[in-house]
């Protein structure tokens, strides 16, 4: 399989040395981290150590649930989170839109982006409504960059809370100032079935009980969580690599008459989607993968289907989602 050129990093990365090595090192430790004796002291001062490393790299004040990945973070968040009413941006995750019934309904604009005057409208027009609202910090299919800075400032000024999606983000760009923040391990070359949710203030989360200052009940993943730990300090600097990489793999695509998605818009350097005019994407996937190279048709959540994301049909149209591959 080494001859294999490996393009899905937005479902999966391979993990990193340094993370594997970590990983290792945890399942060593016996303890369990709420067990008083000592073993289990040893194994609470490596779990602690771990959440300030992430605390530390990825540059937030606020407090660390670790958790099983992104989606059951936003899953403890549209569960828990004060609000009276919930908003989310049109292309969010499936993750997001399974716990999203009877939300408010953001739609993208035609660069792929939550348009900020749109949600100062509907805030505007649930008057005193103390909102909630989810918006990816990138979108997991095109990479289109969202606004978020922009939407919290909106947001806060309505009184409202907001929570990012940065799981195609996280290790890659700064973290946006957001109230909730998910993540998963796996996206940046930690170990996969962990992650977080980043929390600003407790205070606008209810309790459910058990571990994780009692937001998450279950016996930690310490040696995924050593893991985690491990990759995110590892050195990321092929992000600019990725840069070029992209850029010449558009123009290379367009040469040769297809369509990058979303070109004009801000993208993150590690995503991208292209569309081949009149051939199907499950035909697409088939014949690059009996080249040796591992694409997508979208998120690794809903690609098994081979039916477009209602985020992509609704800026290409129906046609055109269904000749859409992705490259990360």
């Amino acid at each position: 399989m080494s001859d294999r050129l490996y393009l899905d990093h937005a479902a999966n990365t391979p993990v990193l040395p340094a993370a594997r090595e970590a990983v290792l090192r945890g399942l060593d430790l016996t303890g369990n981290p709420s067990s008083p004796h000592a073993s289990g002291r040893v194994a609470k001062g490596a779990l602690e150590e771990a959440r300030e490393t992430i605390r530390a790299g990825l540059g937030w004040t606020g407090d660390v649930v670790f958790t099983s990945g992104a989606t059951e973070s936003i899953a403890i968040v549209l569960a828990s989170a004060e609000r009276d009413v919930l908003i989310v941006g049109g292309g969010e995750h499936d993750a997001v839109r399974r716990h999203a019934e009877g939300a408010v309904i953001l739609p993208l604009g035609d660069d792929g982006r939550v348009p900020v005057h749109a949600l100062e409208g509907r805030l505007g027009a649930l008057g005193a409504k103390a909102p909630l609202v989810v918006v990816q910090s990138a979108n997991n299919e095109i990479g289109v960059i969202q606004p978020v800075d922009d939407l919290i400032a909106v947001t806060r000024r309505a009184g409202g809370t907001f929570l990012a999606d940065c799981t195609q983000t996280a290790a890659k760009v700064q973290l946006p100032d957001a109230d909730f923040i998910a993540l998963s391990a796996h996206k940046f070359g930690g170990p996969k079935g962990i992650g977080a949710l980043l929390v600003r203030d407790f205070s606008r989360l209810r309790a459910t009980g058990g571990q994780e200052q009692g937001y998450r009940g279950g016996t930690e993943n310490l040696p995924a969580i050593l893991g985690m730990a491990a990759a995110l300090c590892a050195p990321h600097g092929w992000i600019e690599r990725a840069r070029d990489l992209r850029a010449h793999l558009d123009g290379a695509i367009e040469a040769a008459g297809g369509e990058v998605i979303a070109k004009s818009s801000a993208r993150v350097p590690t995503i991208a989607s292209y569309r081949m005019p009149g051939v199907a994407s499950g035909a697409q996937i088939i014949q690059f993968d009996m080249a040796g190279i591992a694409v997508s048709a979208g998120s690794a959540c809903s690609s098994g289907t081979m039916k477009p994301s209602l985020m992509m049909t609704s800026l290409v149209g129906d046609a055109a989602a269904g000749e859409v591959v992705r490259v990360s």
